[in-house]
């Protein structure tokens, strides 16, 4: 099934990093129906199988690639590149999405998790990004969106870090607007609010005691994020650049009274 707006000829193909499950499976889903050829990547081959074939049972166009962000550059160069291949070519978009969130205290944080967090959350983006955006900007066309997080902007004891990392990937991505942006390639970032995903299925109480004061008063859906990046991938977003969106329910916009 392909979008009214884009012959057989000419799918759009994307790249979308940590999408078997959650907001990244989410988003795949929604970019297939509207006519994108998806490359689902992550770690867990079975739950990537499932996506692609929810995908093509649907009509829509998808592949799977295998992927470990915490492995080395010239690892993540090679995935850049198995993915482009599999994408048919080319791709003309990259969604990072896959991150890792451990839920402790400085304190208690532990070397391994503090070293795969930066490889996940700031290494892996930042290759992955300087192997695939100079295709597009040589073909005057592309889009990157950055999924960021609310927590980039609030203080937390116990996610300290992962905040600390999305902060640097929104960042990341505005630098990447101006370096990118004059050669057609528009980036931009999708801030998620509290999310209800598989990963915190155990915590619905406290993912509902966190929206409860805020405008929306409930968590967010995966959906509703892959909606906003869906529409910063299309040509109706053609003018926006370096912006961040906040699909957040208002939580870093406003504070109970």
């Amino acid at each position: 099934m392909t979008h009214p707006e884009t012959p057989a000829a000419q799918i759009r193909t994307v790249l979308i990093t940590g999408s078997t499950s959650g907001i990244g499976a989410a988003t795949a889903r929604i970019l297939a129906a509207r006519g994108w050829r998806v490359v689902v990547t992550g770690r867990d081959r079975t739950r990537g199988a499932a996506v692609v074939a929810d995908i093509e049972g649907t009509g829509g166009h998808a592949v799977f690639v295998a992927s470990d962000l915490t492995r080395p550059p010239g690892a993540l160069r090679d995935f850049a590149r198995a993915a482009t291949e599999a994408a048919g070519g080319h791709l003309d978009a990259l969604v990072h999405n896959a991150a890792l969130c451990p839920a402790v205290d400085t304190v208690r944080l532990t070397d391994t998790d503090l070293e795969a967090t930066l490889a996940v959350n700031v290494r892996a983006p930042h290759v992955l990004t300087a192997a695939l955006a100079p295709a597009m900007a040589a073909r005057g066309h592309g889009a990157i969106v950055v999924i960021g997080s609310w927590m980039a902007h609030v203080g937390h004891p116990f996610v300290g870090l992962y905040s600390a990392t999305k902060a640097a990937e929104i960042q990341l991505a505005r630098s990447w607007a101006a370096e990118f942006g004059p050669h057609g390639v528009r980036v931009n970032t999708v801030s998620p609010g509290a999310t209800r995903t598989p990963i915190n299925a155990g915590d619905g109480d406290v993912i509902a005691r966190m929206t409860a004061g805020t405008p929306a008063g409930r968590p967010g859906t995966p959906d509703e994020t892959a909606d906003a990046v869906a529409w910063l991938l299309s040509e109706q977003a053609g003018y926006v650049h370096g912006a961040e969106i906040a699909v957040d329910g208002g939580i870093t916009a406003t504070r109970p009274g």
